[in-house]
């Protein structure tokens, strides 16, 4: 394994920049020195700095580019999260969410570098009212959750150090998101139905970026041989809990707020049944957060507080449509 020296030195070699938390994280991370981000085009990478044109589904492509770059940290924001298109395209999620994290397991072994990778409540089958521990029984209740288990399933019997975060209900002011949705709807329909009995804490990608950075952080600093002990999987969102009707009221309430124009005047909940997916969904996406707040001190605000904070920036993108 590379000495601790070596290992700070080297860069962070980041994977989706693209995406809602990729674009979160390589902000994030600029504290930490170098950080590279692959890409299809130079487009994808939504702020200057050094990018490797990458298809990830190119698994020899992703290897070689690993190599190339030597990371003594690879974060892995790509991922397939198309919930209920992914119920017909397995092969396609199962490679973006289980083949490449397991090759990026492998490469980070080989390189004595550590894996941050990121998963979601659709591990779990949603049974009940306790917010889920790292260490309960994994039984996912859809494709797009199967393949992200499996994801986690190789990154642990590869035997890198890794830190496997699990989120729920993420949004950001940019992307396909449940915010960006209902502001879309909202302006232009008068009344929503909702589904009302999930139950889970949005979380803004950008607190999910603090917290890797918080992370990587700590891990820099601790000695190699300390490393795997610090491995392993946690869940990180935000306080408190809503549905997703709970959810819609306080984003058109911000948005009225900011002056957003707005036709929804009423948002009727419903229940999950009234609203049927092709995918099934989780009705306890409740996660318990204590064990990143006993390893890291991580500890997210409420997710009303956390939205607004957030909202000057949802209002100003949505602003520029």
């Amino acid at each position: 394994m590379p000495s601790d020296n070596h290992r700070n030195t080297r860069p962070v070699l980041l994977l989706g920049a693209k995406g809602q938390i990729g674009r979160a994280v390589l902000e994030s991370l600029a504290s930490l020195g170098e950080v590279v981000a692959t890409a299809r085009a130079p487009a994808d990478v939504p702020r200057a700095g050094r990018w490797i044109a990458l298809d990830v589904t190119d698994l020899a492509a992703l290897r070689r580019a690993v190599r190339e770059v030597q990371p003594a940290v690879l974060v892995n924001a790509a991922a397939y999260t198309a919930v209920d298109r992914a119920e017909t395209e397995v092969d396609q999620a199962t490679l973006v969410n289980a083949e490449v994290p397991g090759v990026l397991a492998e490469e980070a072994l080989r390189l004595g570098a550590t894996l941050v990778h990121y998963s979601t409540d659709y591990v779990f089958d949603g049974a009940g009212t306790r917010p889920w521990r790292e260490d309960d029984p994994p039984r996912p209740l859809s494709a797009y959750g199967r393949s992200k288990l499996a994801g986690e399933e190789a990154i642990r019997a590869s035997g890198a150090a890794h830190v496997i975060l699990r989120a729920s209900w993420v949004y950001a002011p940019h992307g396909h998101n449940f915010v960006n949705t209902m502001l879309s709807l909202g302006a232009t329909r008068a009344e929503l139905r909702v589904v009302d009995d999930q139950i889970g804490a949005p979380t803004p990608a950008a607190l999910i970026a603090a917290a890797t950075t918080r992370i990587l952080e700590s891990l820099r600093a601790a000695p190699s041989d300390q490393m795997r002990d610090l491995s392993g999987t946690l869940h990180v969102c935000c306080a408190g809990e809503t549905s997703w009707h709970g959810f819609a009221e306080e984003i058109f309430r911000l948005a009225r707020a900011a002056g957003l124009p707005l036709k929804v005047e009423h948002v009727a909940p419903i229940s999950t049944t009234e609203y049927p997916t092709a995918a099934q969904r989780p009705h306890n996406s409740r996660l318990d957060c204590a064990l990143a707040a006993e390893r890291f001190g991580i500890r997210l605000p409420g997710w009303r507080a956390a939205l607004v904070a957030e909202f000057p920036a949802i209002a100003a993108r949505a602003r520029e449509g």
